[in-house]
């Protein structure tokens, strides 16, 4: 690129500009610190899986109890999906996503100090309050950012570090919670770190280019894209122009003029989409949240538990490295239905599993298969809206399939009760079907502008 535009050329727009950069050390930064956050995110869901375990021997509780412990905090999570998204379309990507982690770290430390179930699941709430409105703001700011031919990439890797941050609860469980006095308190401190490292995001991170030309501060936005454009080694246009990524003048978008998810042009992809969160959020909490409980329950130690536990988890790496290949090379959905498919098959054999040998091989590759859906859903979202309904459309998605994640805890117990491992994972592979098919209906940007 050179530094003057030939008259009569068009002068690319800074969502153009930031779609030619390679990738840089800048967007190295970006995702590795909203990855982080995002790895923090998981920790706190996946502690409480095993925190449920350790607390139904302590506290001597009920499944139903055990149920609205795991449940509750999806409740909240659909609450703050849904608001922050909204959130971050108006007061920005950056401050939500820190906010989040402020409100939910406080909340998990707090937890480790509570005397009674009730002071628990109040709790667990405002936890969820935070962790639903954080990753779908964090996904919709990197894939804002990522350069067009490697943004889904891009998107996958982000969700890899839910992998990371699943597998630190596990080794916390398998460590901590069987080996320790009161060692479920002392894991559930560990989650005050994010309250910390809100200070990072807020100071650390860029705010979404898209979000700050849509709000008419063309100024900040122009200087972030030229920070981009300088780790890369690339020289900014001279004059550089409002693209079709930004309003003709220094103006906000008014609400008014904003595009519905209902409009008639995305009513066909909000519809699949919510689909594909409501069913993907039903089984995968479902299994997940309740595999160390089920596993000792049929009869394996509370260590052997955790430690199958960890060793299903660690399949998640692989699979986002495979989803994150094959999201640039079959686009992203092909690549989301082809996961869901095998995340049917893995969950109906996992039904079905009678030795430890079955138990690990079709729970590694349930955990393969589902988290690399995870990965190509959460590219496939931010993509499919226009910039002004971005955050709330991607929010709206995650906060429907919250209502999946909050059934899913409770219902576990009643299907296991009705017909055991096989009705309960039947029930999750008819899920993953449903959700197959929906996905077939999304619009598959690979290689293409972000949606204007």
């Amino acid at each position: 690129m050179t530094s003057s535009t030939t008259a009569g050329q068009h002068a690319p727009s800074r969502s153009e500009r930031l779609d030619r950069l390679p990738f840089t050390r800048k967007h190295t930064k970006l995702l590795t610190g909203s990855g982080l956050g995002w790895a923090l995110d998981a920790m706190d869901v996946g502690l409480i899986s095993f925190v449920m375990v350790a607390l139904a021997a302590e506290w001597k509780l009920s499944a139903t109890t055990l149920s609205w412990i795991g449940s509750i905090g999806f409740v909240g999570m659909a609450i703050g999906a849904s608001l922050g998204g909204l959130l971050a379309d108006r007061i920005g990507r950056r401050q939500v996503f820190a906010l989040t982690l402020l409100v939910y770290g406080a909340a998990t430390g707090a937890s480790a100090l509570v005397g009674s179930v009730a002071a628990l699941i109040v709790l667990r709430f405002i936890v969820g309050l935070g962790l639903g409105a954080e990753l779908p703001v964090a996904s919709t700011l990197v894939s804002e950012y990522a350069p067009r031919r490697i943004r889904g990439r891009v998107v996958v890797a982000l969700e890899a570090f839910w992998a990371l941050g699943w597998i630190m609860a596990a080794l916390l469980g398998y460590l901590l919670i069987p080996n320790v006095d009161n060692g479920w308190r002392w894991a559930l401190a560990v989650g005050i770190v994010p309250t910390v490292y809100a200070a990072v995001i807020r100071f650390g991170i860029p705010e979404s280019v898209r979000f700050l030309e849509s709000k008419g501060r063309h100024a900040e936005a122009e200087a972030a894209v030229r920070s981009f454009e300088e780790s890369a080694g690339v020289a900014a246009p001279a004059e550089p122009v409002e693209g079709p990524s930004a309003p003709a003048a220094d103006v906000p978008v008014a609400d008014d003029d904003r595009e519905s998810i209902w409009s008639s042009r995305l009513r066909q992809r909000t519809i699949a989409l919510w689909v594909v969160w409501f069913c993907i959020n039903l089984s995968y909490y479902g299994a997940f949240i309740w595999l160390p409980t089920l596993l000792f329950n049929s009869g394996h130690t509370l260590v052997k538990s955790f430690e199958y536990t960890l060793i299903i988890t660690l399949a998640q790496l692989p699979g986002y490295a495979v989803a994150a290949w094959l999201i640039e090379v079959w686009g992203r959905r092909a690549t989301l239905a082809s996961f869901l498919a095998g995340s049917a098959v893995a969950a109906g054999l996992f039904g079905l599993a009678d030795s430890p040998t079955t138990i690990l091989v079709a729970g590694c590759a349930l955990s393969f298969f589902n988290l690399g859906a995870w990965g190509a859903l959460y590219a496939i979202g931010p993509e499919i809206y226009p910039t002004e309904i971005r955050g709330s459309g991607t929010g709206a998605a995650a906060a429907f399939g919250r209502i999946a994640s909050m059934i899913a805890p409770l219902s576990v117990p009643f299907l296991i009760k009705g017909g055991g491992m096989p009705l309960a994972f039947g029930v999750f592979a008819a899920a993953f079907i449903l959700a197959a098919g929906a996905a077939m209906l999304l619009p598959d940007r690979k290689g293409q502008e972000m949606t204007e």
